[in-house]
């Protein structure tokens, strides 16, 4: 479903996202990256891992970039294998801007869209991420280079699916990043191993509940429509758990949704997750004061002792305040 119509139907619509200056900007920077039939993408691939295997320099220019063009996903996924079975068997230098990859994920396909496929002459496969946060000194930021990684583990275990029915196909477990050099829209390129997220990935996707038992467990006729009435939207969203913490804002199209109904409820989810942890029972903003100001809860409790006593160090405190004052 699309979770930000859902969102906005709900009445709470999401205000995250990639401002127009950043989505322009990294396009623009991608066009640069392949202008000419991705001259300088091949350029940046060849030096980074090209040489390592022995082939020859890409030709300026005489790299092949097949159309990929088809009708729907499914069009484009089946036209890529196409691209990738036939540029390995030719053994020379292909690019693929914006492949469709089928990836199954709990029993139904998804669709994935990378910046770019590279064909290597001996068969291996590469793939080629694209972002507009910049390369300093020859390094960027970790948690987003991070983040790259872990996005390009997925492409690489859809790719590993197209590959399996290649003769002498292999996909590359090391991926080519590139960015901004330092604070221009030169790119430069940086090879990122993504073994570690590619395993972590895959043993999440066989852990996954089917799409099958997930509905099954849903009350019948339980439809997340946003054309249904709001009543009928709100509860069918209402009938799946949610587990909010502050972190959904980043992440997921109806954390304000969930956010709202779990501060309505005193939930202390709406505190954080470490917060959660520290208070064991207590599950309400409500409890939370109550066992702190001696209301309820059993004093043998630590957590109830810990939160009485920081009541008592506040009101000390604010005694000693009052006095200076």
């Amino acid at each position: 479903m699309n979770k930000a119509a859902l969102a906005a139907a709900l009445g709470s619509p999401s205000a995250f996202g990639q401002s127009q200056f950043a989505f322009m900007r990294g396009n623009a920077f991608e066009a640069r990256v392949k202008a000419d039939g991705g001259t300088e993408l091949m350029r940046l691939l060849y030096e980074r891992m090209g040489a390592t295997t022995g082939c020859e320099a890409p030709v300026p220019g005489e790299t092949h970039v097949p159309d990929l063009a088809a009708a729907g996903p499914e069009g484009r996924a089946a036209r890529t294998a196409l691209a990738l079975r036939a540029a390995t068997a030719a053994g020379a230098w292909a690019l693929l801007d914006h492949p469709m990859l089928a990836l199954e994920v709990a029993g139904s396909p998804a669709y994935l869209e990378p910046d770019a496929v590279v064909v290597h002459p001996d068969g291996h496969w590469t793939v080629v991420e694209i972002k507009s946060f910049p390369m300093l000194d020859g390094s960027a930021d970790a948690a987003k280079v991070g983040a790259a990684a872990r996005q390009a583990a997925v492409y690489v275990l859809a790719l590993e699916r197209v590959a399996a029915k290649v003769t002498g196909a292999e996909v590359r477990h090391s991926v080519l990043l590139v960015c901004p050099k330092d604070f221009s829209n030169l790119p430069a390129a940086s090879v990122v191993d993504v073994r570690k997220q590619r395993s972590v990935t895959r043993r999440q996707l066989d852990r996954l509940t089917r799409i099958e038992d997930l509905t099954a467990a849903l009350p019948p006729g339980t439809t997340f429509d946003v054309d249904s009435p709001a009543e009928d939207l709100a509860a069918a969203v209402e009938s799946v758990d949610a587990a909010y913490a502050p972190e959904c804002l980043a992440a997921c199209e109806l954390a304000f949704h969930c956010r709202a109904k779990a501060r309505a409820a005193g939930a202390v989810e709406a505190l954080g997750r470490s917060v959660r942890g520290e208070l064991g029972g207590l599950t309400t903003i409500g409890e939370v004061l109550a066992a702190a100001e001696g209301e309820s809860g059993d004093p043998a409790d630590p957590t109830v002792a810990a939160l009485r006593r920081a009541a008592t160090l506040r009101s000390e405190a604010l005694a000693v305040s009052e006095v200076r004052c």
